[in-house]
């Protein structure tokens, strides 16, 4: 049993997906590293002693995002060319959307935000998912979905028999974990964070309901709550309206911006905070508060999408769209030693349940079940 894996997320930044395809193929090498085979348009040095295949991009010239382009390529190609493959696994929403020929074929879920949230994405994007992901579904032999809520919504909006998905979870990485003091100290000295602070960690976007988090923050500061708003990642679509609260509510000086934080420092910079907010309207799985919960960070996340399945009982949901709600539980953390040591404990052990390994495993499984279909 030969496995293809598309794998040009790792000539990126490792973020979202790219976590995700390097930790699976980081494991999958551990168990079965003479059958997995990486597919990919351009050299990397991420896995040297794995077997290659290498399909020049006739579209590299492209200013923006030639790998688009390239995914359009790879449905011609895969059915032109008879590699010695017996299944294709595409991490990738609807890069696949054709039945191939010569393998059987897998794909990996994450959600439907494009279809839920059409707003927050530019409109090529929303067009090319509507156009693309109903053939990927159909013409999969099995389905990987990341959470239960996204099956469901599969399920839901596509039709899609609950026989064709897997579900298997995500987990974070192993350096995510309770740190030394000095450590922790390091990270804020870089980052000059000199003050108590709460922690927010993910794209600047609608769906993240960053202004929200700020609303509840401005609540906090009239309590006399010292702590500032950290808030770590990179500007995405529709970022403005966070801005201009934070103009309005008059936040400037309690409100941190990093930018994007390379995956060493993130580990640190959750241990350094009190609290971890993430008040996301809808996410396939929630990898930040699992991070979060793995470091022994307090977590309050949202009581929507797939959340709940991530956090459990180990740390606080509030509606998100509640802007008191969301104040209030800040606050009785903040303020509440005992809380605060309860969902730090909590968390660590709830972070148990997933593991990269027992991920990679899963899979496995899901690919010896299609190559049974043969």
């Amino acid at each position: 049993m030969k496995i293809g894996i598309i794998s040009d997320r790792l000539n990126r930044p490792l973020t979202g997906i790219g976590n995700y395809v390097y930790n699976l193929i980081n494991e999958l090498s551990k168990i079965d590293k003479e059958n997995i085979c990486l597919i990919n348009y351009e050299e990397n040095n991420l896995f040297p002693d794995l077997n290659r295949i290498f399909i020049k991009n006739p579209f590299e010239e492209f200013p923006k995002r030639p790998f688009y382009f390239w995914h359009l390529f790879l449905n011609y190609y895969l059915n032109k060319k008879k590699l010695d493959l017996d299944i294709i696994h595409s991490p990738e929403n609807s890069s696949l959307f054709t039945k191939l020929k010569n393998q059987l074929k897998i794909i990996t879920v994450y959600d439907v935000i494009p279809l839920q949230f059409p707003e927050t994405y530019a409109k090529i994007t929303v067009f090319r998912y509507k156009l693309l992901f109903s053939k990927t579904l159909n013409t999969s032999n099995k389905i990987i979905s990341i959470s239960h809520h996204t099956k469901q919504d599969l399920i839901k909006h596509f039709k899609i028999s609950e026989d064709k998905i897997k579900v298997i979870h995500l987990a974070a990485n192993e350096n995510y974990k309770p740190l030394k003091e000095n450590e922790i100290n390091n990270i804020k000295q870089k980052y000059n964070l000199n003050y108590p602070f709460i922690l927010y960690v993910g794209t600047l976007e609608p769906r993240k309901n960053i202004p929200n988090l700020l609303k509840a923050l401005y609540k906090l500061k009239k309590h006399s709550i010292k702590h500032k708003l950290v808030i770590t990642g990179k500007k995405g679509w529709k970022y403005k309206s966070i801005f201009e609260t934070i103009e309005k509510l008059n936040l400037q000086k309690d409100v941190i911006f990093t930018g994007y934080v390379p995956d060493e420092d993130l580990p640190a910079l959750y241990n350094a905070a009190d609290l971890f907010v993430y008040p996301s309207l809808y996410e396939g799985f929630g990898l930040p508060p699992l991070e979060a919960m793995q470091c022994g960070t307090p977590v309050i996340t949202s009581n929507t999408s797939s959340l709940p399945e991530v956090v459990g009982d180990a740390g606080i949901m509030v509606n998100p769209y509640d802007v008191d709600e969301l104040a209030n539980k800040m606050y009785e953390v903040l303020t509440n030693d005992g809380i605060r040591e309860e969902l730090s404990k909590k968390g660590i052990e709830r972070a148990k349940l997933f593991s990269w390994k027992k991920c990679a495993e899963e899979h496995l499984k899901v690919y010896e079940e299609v190559y049974n279909m043969k």
